[in-house]
């Protein structure tokens, strides 16, 4: 057990209280219980003092070479039991090893060096073969507020704080099984790879808990109010502080019109103000609908039908420049309310309030909403059938931000560049929720459709990163010159599978890897992405910390299975046509609480997700399960300049027959067979029909049109197309 702490630990514990507040929380550490391994993450010089003055006991510490090299580490050491190794020297790792297994409790950083990216870094193999080759109870030890002191390695442009308040969080410790491998050093990378999952899961499960407005203030307080953060095609830069005056005015203006806890529709463009509507409905406790404006007026009548949405807020100049106006008069049932009209309504009154007490107390101003409250509604796009509204808790899109932000290395010297449209998850969780709350800069673009303005707007503005689907990534590479994202740091695909093409031409042309992710609306919408710390072409990358998941076995089909998960990014529930309003909470054959996402996947032995494809994107054909994905692969590989696409059309004597659509005019079925020949895929998956179109049809957030095809399939008919 622990022992009384000395003279200096008690004093050190008092002045770090007094000087930094620092906090101890989570599960209680049992000391003299055997083996114990304590893996904190390292974000300034502090850290060993601190783990050193709040655990109950003063464990021994592991610190590296080059840290010692600093002369005020060396002095503050000396107060502590240490040893000095090199973590890759294998000499250094059996002194650790010994250590432990005479039970004496050891803390060492994985890292093995402070972070100076704010997120976690490189973990060595060293010490994470230790903890698996000794069995020991590994305790991850979660630090944050120490990177915004004077003595992190934060780069210069990191906004530091004199005394920020620190927390020290003791996360569920565990044994590190020993990996299965071949060889040695296969086991140890292995090992490595589990322990930074390990620490990943531990760095989102002791994230911060807020509702999206308590979010955003949050990071208002770090980061400044000056601090300038968006900017939109208008060209005027605006700060966390203006953007704070919009929310809080539009919020003000709304409510006038709204109800509490009202779903209110919004039909707006990607700019500065649909970012502070949405903020100030959130604020007022009422529930933003983001609307699909390219879906027509049958469409978004059937969103507001769902949701029961009374009042459309949009723009008069919205309507106009995007020739909007027609289909939104088409609407019945709801008020369709221009923002331009409402501000005559904002009196002196409303002006006093926000001047002299909303800019000066935000944080008063909010109505009470929890985590679990509705944050959005989001609408499916119906590439299968009828679609569906899906309601999203502030929970549920602050876990995937925090989700992300674990894995990808997000921060204040980011300019993310995001061109989705926010009735789009992707768009509005990825694109502009995490860049947002991360302290990263954001440019807002109107159209992911303008494929040679985007790549100008990238150069133009030094962006760092940006997100696409696979359609629009292809169009932007096409029309983009080879430097225009020269800053480029991190393109990360989804909504659509990646083609080769995609992929390769990006490398080639730009120097870029392309990290392919995959999501759906239902989770917020990322569920698994690959990073540069963990990557593997030909997969989605490793499933997001914080999540579980499980395969169900598809007959007729060998490996693999229908992927379902759960987790904090799941939605709270659907709501469906036969009774709209009401919310029918997730659940799969599984249980409660599960999402079945329709697609079939298979896990390799670390994790990654390779997508075979969806249940309904499997064609029966003869008695045999084809994959449709398995089909556009084979198109894409006899014809990579152009774009294709598989459905399916009834057949009586074969079930249903494969049917290609594509945009090259010269495709034939023999240079598909050669193509699958070449490629190893069987003879099954070749079309019986081609038809060509001059362009695939697709839905507005870059998707294909699957529906708009089955249905042309269906006709036979050989109907060009125009994308919408």
């Amino acid at each position: 057990m622990g022992q009384k702490p000395t003279f200096v630990q008690l004093f050190v514990r008092v002045l770090m209280r007094l000087l930094f507040r620092v906090r101890l929380e989570g599960e209680e550490i049992h000391f003299g219980r055997g083996r114990l391994l304590i893996v904190p993450n390292h974000q300034s010089f502090l850290d060993g003092i601190l783990l050193g003055a709040f655990l109950p006991r003063i464990p021994t510490f592991v610190v590296h070479t080059t840290v010692m090299e600093a002369w005020y580490f060396r002095v503050g050491m000396q107060f502590l039991p240490h040893v000095v190794v090199d973590s890759t020297n294998p000499m250094g790792m059996k002194t650790i090893v010994q250590l432990i297994e005479s039970n004496t409790p050891v803390v060492i950083f994985p890292e093995g060096r402070i972070t100076q990216t704010g997120s976690l870094m490189k973990i060595y193999e060293g010490p994470a073969f230790v903890a698996a080759k000794t069995g020991a109870e590994v305790v991850p030890i979660v630090i944050s507020g120490a990177l915004r002191t004077y003595v992190s390695r934060m780069p210069s442009w990191y906004r530091r704080q004199l005394f920020p308040q620190i927390t020290l969080r003791v996360m569920k410790g565990e044994p590190l099984p020993m990996p299965e491998a071949k060889t040695s050093k296969l086991r140890r990378r292995a090992a490595a790879d589990l322990l930074r999952r390990r620490m990943q899961e531990a760095l989102f499960a002791a994230r911060p808990r807020h509702t999206i407005p308590g979010a955003f203030l949050h990071t208002m307080k770090e980061e400044g109010r000056g601090r300038v953060i968006l900017e939109d095609v208008r060209n005027t830069p605006e700060s966390y502080g203006q953007i704070l005056k919009a929310s809080l005015a539009l919020g003000r203006l709304t409510a006038k019109l709204t109800a509490d806890r009202e779903v209110v529709g919004i039909l707006m463009p990607n700019v500065g103000t649909t970012l502070a509507l949405i903020l100030g409905l959130m604020m007022n406790r009422r529930v933003p609908a983001m609307l699909n404006y390219t879906a027509g007026s049958e469409g978004m009548q059937s969103a507001c039908d769902l949701a029961k949405i009374k009042v459309i807020l949009t723009s008069r100049k919205f309507l106009e420049s995007g020739k909007f106006a027609e289909a939104a008069a088409k609407l019945t049932g709801v008020q369709v309310v221009c923002l331009e009209d409402l501000r005559p309504r904002f009196t002196l009154s409303d002006k006093l309030w926000l001047i002299l007490y909303a800019l000066r107390f935000p944080a008063k101003t909010l109505a009470p909403i929890t985590e679990e409250d509705p944050a959005v509604v989001l609408f499916t796009s119906g590439s299968e059938g009828k679609p569906k509204g899906v309601v999203l808790s502030h929970r549920a899109i602050l876990a995937n931000v925090y989700q992300a932000r674990t894995v990808i290395e997000f921060n204040q010297n980011d300019k993310v560049l995001n061109a989705l449209p926010m009735f789009h998850s992707f768009g509005l969780t990825a694109g502009t929720f995490l860049p947002l709350l991360a302290g990263a800069k954001l440019v807002l673009y109107v159209s992911p459709l303008h494929y040679r303005i985007i790549p100008e707007m990238a150069y133009d503005k030094d962006c760092t990163a940006m997100f696409g689907t696979g359609t629009f990534l292809l169009n932007y590479a096409k029309s983009a010159n080879v430097y225009d994202f020269y800053r480029m740091k991190y393109v990360v695909a989804g909504a659509e599978k990646l083609s080769e093409e995609v992929r390769q031409m990006w490398f080639e042309k730009f120097g870029i890897r392309l990290l392919e992710g995959y999501g759906a609306t239902e989770c917020a919408p990322v569920i698994a992405v690959n990073t540069f710390m963990a990557y593997r072409t030909g997969t989605v990358g490793q499933i997001l910390p914080g999540m579980d998941h499980q395969l169900v076995p598809v007959p007729g089909i060998d490996t693999g299975g229908t992927l379902h998960v759960r987790g904090e990014n799941v939605m709270s529930g659907y709501l469906l046509h036969d009774q709209p309003g009401v919310l029918r909470p997730p659940q799969s054959e599984i249980g409660p609480g599960w999402y079945n996402t329709g697609d079939i996947v298979d896990l390799d032995t670390e994790g990654f997700v390779q997508i075979k494809g969806r249940v309904k994107r499997f064609a029966k054909v003869a008695g045999e399960m084809v994959s449709l994905e398995v089909v556009e692969k084979i198109a894409s590989a006899a014809a990579p300049k152009f774009q294709s696409a598989a459905t399916t059309q009834t057949d009586g004597n074969r079930g249903e027959l494969i049917v290609l659509f594509t945009e090259d005019p010269q495709l034939k079925r023999d240079q598909l067979q050669a193509a699958a020949r070449q490629g190893g895929l069987p003879e099954i998956a070749i079309p019986r029909k081609i038809f060509y179109v001059d362009k695939l049809p697709l839905l507005g957030s870059g998707k294909r049109d699957y529906v708009t095809l089955k249905q042309m399939a269906e006709e036979r008919q050989e109907v060009p197309v125009r994308a919408r």
